[in-house]
């Protein structure tokens, strides 16, 4: 299994001894104070030394970093569809992607609560590029997905990465997280990337790729935030974008968003997990040989279920009535709630800048659009 060492998280015969290195580092502790205000430095540490597996850390520790989060920065999280996974078996996650961290730590929240297997979770590297954050995913049972290669190391990556993702699956017994594609949904339009897929299949043993896709049980999530925390931070790049610019990072730019992506104001969170994807993709098989095509109906098959399992706030038919100057939705909020997101709008971008006010509206708007494409009314 060496092999997989360059993108494996920590085996927990490593875990006691990474955390009794990590012990004294600022990040550990201000997580840790701000976690557990009523324990002492010597407490947690000494809770610390006895923690010997990914399990017992998330469990014991991340689970409270996460609960403490939310009541801080949220009005409380709310799920369906877990009641329709079976406790024992490994699934698949691929889902829509919006905050950089908390989308993923937030469904092992909810598996562990509705005790299920919680999950392995594709993580780019270039989100982890200071140690302790990297020795920190790590011990939150992240893989790393490497970024910046040569078209030759991309495809000898893809395929470790694949190989790894189904020995997960297969071998070990553990779920998977994934994000339908690469960085997260900035104009609020959740779509598959077909690539992923590809990459994914890259590990497929049968003869047949829909055969290999089915065995991988995956499972759609649907992610949503009232508010984005980082809506605002998410606008430069859609401005370059809007200007044909090409979008060169800020050097802490990752790290921020992680930070305004945990603490920053949400609101309400819902995350609904779509049914195992079986029957769909028995019929993708038989309906194409193609197997470009048979890739291309698969991420129809996820968008279909993100888009529809997406909860719809005040905040989307806000947006959604601003940008396409109608009343169509104002049954759907109040008008206290349409002042506070346009008070919020004026804080957050320049609006003067007209470009800036359609991205941000468009953000919040876009899951109003795609799910008339579904439905008649909402």
């Amino acid at each position: 299994m060496h092999r997989f060492d360059a993108i494996r998280p920590f085996h927990d015969s490593e875990i006691n001894e990474v955390l009794q290195k990590a012990a004294n580092h600022p990040i550990l502790k201000a997580m840790m104070n701000f976690s557990f205000p009523e324990l002492k430095d010597d407490e947690w540490k000494e809770q610390l030394k006895r923690t010997h597996s990914i399990r017992d850390f998330q469990c014991n520790f991340i689970y409270q970093t996460i609960q403490k989060i939310l009541d801080k920065s949220s009005e409380g999280l709310t799920t369906s569809g877990f009641e329709k996974l079976e406790k024992d078996e490994s699934y698949l996650f691929i889902s829509n992607h919006r905050d950089i961290l908390l989308d993923t730590t937030l469904l092992n929240v909810c598996l562990y609560e509705h005790k299920l297997v919680m999950t392995a979770s594709a993580i780019g590297d270039n989100l982890v590029k200071k140690p302790f954050l990297n020795t920190l995913a790590k011990l939150n049972r992240n893989f790393l997905v490497l970024r910046g290669l040569s078209p030759r190391e991309m495809l000898q990556s893809s395929k470790l990465l694949s190989e790894y993702i189904g020995h997960l699956l297969f071998h070990e017994n553990r779920s998977v997280w994934i994000a339908q594609r690469e960085g997260r949904t900035k104009d609020g339009n959740d779509e598959t990337n077909p690539g992923v897929l590809k990459m994914i299949g890259m590990g497929s043993d049968e003869a047949n790729l829909m055969d290999y896709f089915k065995k991988l049980k995956i499972v759609p999530v649907s992610i949503s935030y009232e508010y984005d925390p980082t809506d605002a931070m998410k606008m430069p790049q859609l401005m370059a974008e809007a200007n044909n610019e090409v979008y060169i990072k800020d050097k802490n730019e990752d790290f921020m968003n992680i930070m305004s992506g945990m603490m920053g104001p949400k609101k309400r969170i819902h995350m609904q997990v779509g049914s195992i994807l079986d029957a769909e993709i028995d019929k993708i098989g038989k309906a194409n040989d193609n197997v470009n095509k048979q890739i291309q109906a698969l991420a129809q098959v996820i968008d279909d279920s993100i888009i529809k399992n997406y909860q719809l706030w005040p905040t989307n038919f806000i947006a959604y009535d601003i940008k396409f100057k109608t009343n169509k939705f104002a049954h759907k909020y109040q008008e206290k709630e349409r002042s506070l997101f346009e008070r919020r709008m004026e804080m957050r971008i320049d609006t003067a800048n007209e470009v800036a006010i359609q991205g941000f509206l468009a953000m919040y708007a876009n899951p109003v659009v795609n799910k008339l494409k579904y439905y008649d009314e909402l």
